[in-house]
């Protein structure tokens, strides 16, 4: 297997399975609609639309500026994470909020620090504009970043006292990764960091008077370095393309399914084109390795991404985000308040027992219309018409013969074995309330097997 384009065969062939999959690992999941167009339509369109998502404008872009600036000039928390979740949920780019979320966890930048909201915006939609082209400029403006100075004390470098906080995660996790550098380095470039701060509007300011003009030694080299020429040092070095490589895999990959070859072809790829994470990431989605079996629901979900997922696949028109966002919360990942500069572990780290009993608990919710936006007079809503929702893919056959397997393609992406299918159907039955509320029964079990925790 190798990262050359896939092509459907008879045993590998396009279909409901790869086409869930490319949405799910590349985006946050897809509706009846988008599946089906998908299927119509072949892959190299439906790979193709994925990907120049990354450059399309948003026609509602002028709103979410409104409402995160709304959350930010209330200094209420939880309304500008729903401000994200509803990017993701409505966003015709969803490959590049993937990247956004990929990169909210690389350089993990925490509001319990930072405390401004302004700050936090202001990182998401750096993280937001660079999170495809080269991995230099994105570097340099997150290094630059007022969240992400204060984060990690850049205001109290000053020469003569250098504080080494940001100049360690510059090399141990943004860049160089562990071994690949020494305590001298640190120390070296702790003091051509001297003087970046921050100004008092929350600006990015050099401090002449804070800087240390002395020989600094980093990595070899030898000059009167400053902050600028740390970060091109860095940026030349081969470790760089290897670790933006681990976080792509990590996120575009399942576990154990790159090679230590396929690994080092991809860092040579990185670095070839100039640490470009677009065209990385185009070269990982078109592959036959990312369409193959072994790749196939391999990946455990991270909790905003089953939520989001789940939302989008059943076409939910009115979900609270606010309420999303309590519950990504809930499942252990709190949009701007990363546990740690280390950000999410994730995988399987994501499954206690307490994750999976919540994400049960969320399907339900979910399923029976507890997390729509708007509640009207007088009592809750229904919730969600699935058997609208099926009988639009069934030729208006309604039943749970024909609706169950139909909403685990759509939630899983396959069919149940036969015979889980039919002890699926057979629990649903035992339940005499009526069809409506058989299918959000079956939804909700669905989305709490443990195939939809993966992707």
């Amino acid at each position: 297997m190798t990262w050359e384009r896939w092509q459907p065969t008879a045993e590998q062939p396009w279909d409901i399975r790869r086409i869930v999959h490319l949405h799910r690992r590349a985006g946050f999941g897809a509706n009846w609609t988008l599946i089906q167009r998908d299927l119509r339509e072949g892959p190299d369109a439906a790979i193709e639309r994925v990907l120049t998502g990354l450059d399309r404008e948003s026609r509602i872009d002028s709103v979410m500026d409104g409402l995160g600036n709304a959350a930010v000039g209330a200094n209420r928390p939880e309304r500008l994470k729903a401000w994200w979740l509803l990017r993701i949920v409505k966003s015709p780019s969803p490959l590049r909020e993937k990247l956004t979320l990929m990169w909210h966890n690389h350089f993990a930048t925490s509001n319990e620090k930072v405390r401004s909201l302004a700050a936090m915006k202001r990182q998401n939609e750096q993280l937001h504009t660079y999170a495809a082209g080269r991995f230099g400029d994105l570097f340099t403006a997150i290094v630059k970043d007022p969240a992400m100075l204060v984060w990690l004390d850049a205001p109290s470098n000053k020469k003569g006292r250098p504080n080494e906080n940001l100049a360690r995660e510059i090399m141990e996790l943004f860049s160089l990764g562990i071994g690949n550098y020494s305590e001298k380095d640190v120390r070296e470039a702790a003091r051509a960091l001297t003087g970046w701060g921050i100004s008092n509007d929350g600006e990015f300011r050099f401090t002449e008077r804070h800087h240390d003009h002395g020989m600094k030694t980093i990595l070899g080299q030898i000059g009167p370095w400053n902050g600028y020429d740390l970060l091109r040092i860095l940026i030349m070095q081969p470790a760089v393309s290897e670790r933006i490589a681990w976080r792509l895999c990590k996120t575009f990959m399942g576990e154990g399914v790159v090679t230590d070859d396929l690994f080092l072809v991809l860092s040579k790829h990185l670095r070839k084109h100039d640490l470009h994470i677009g065209n990385a990431v185009a070269t990982m989605i078109r592959s036959r390795l990312f369409f193959s079996d072994k790749n196939i629901g391999s990946r455990i979900s991270s909790p905003v991404e089953f939520v989001t997922s789940a939302v989008r696949s059943l076409d939910c028109t009115r979900p609270s985000t606010v309420k999303l966002a309590e519950w990504t919360r809930e499942l252990g990942q709190d949009l701007f308040y990363p546990p740690n500069v280390g950000g999410w572990t994730g995988g399987r780290n994501w499954l206690s027992s307490r994750n999976i009993i919540g994400r049960a608990n969320f399907a339900s919710a979910l399923s029976e219309g507890k997390l729509d936006k708007i509640q009207p007079m007088g009592g809750g809503l229904p919730g969600p018409d699935f058997a609208e929702l099926v009988k639009r893919q069934s030729a208006g056959k309604v039943n749970l013969d024909v609706a169950v397997p139909l909403l685990c393609e759509l939630l899983l992406g396959f069919r149940l074995p036969s015979e889980q299918n039919e002890k699926l159907i057979e629990s649903l039955r035992e339940h005499p309330e009526g069809l409506d509320r058989q299918l959000k029964l079956a939804v909700s079990l669905i989305l709490s097997l443990p195939q939809a925790q993966q992707s």
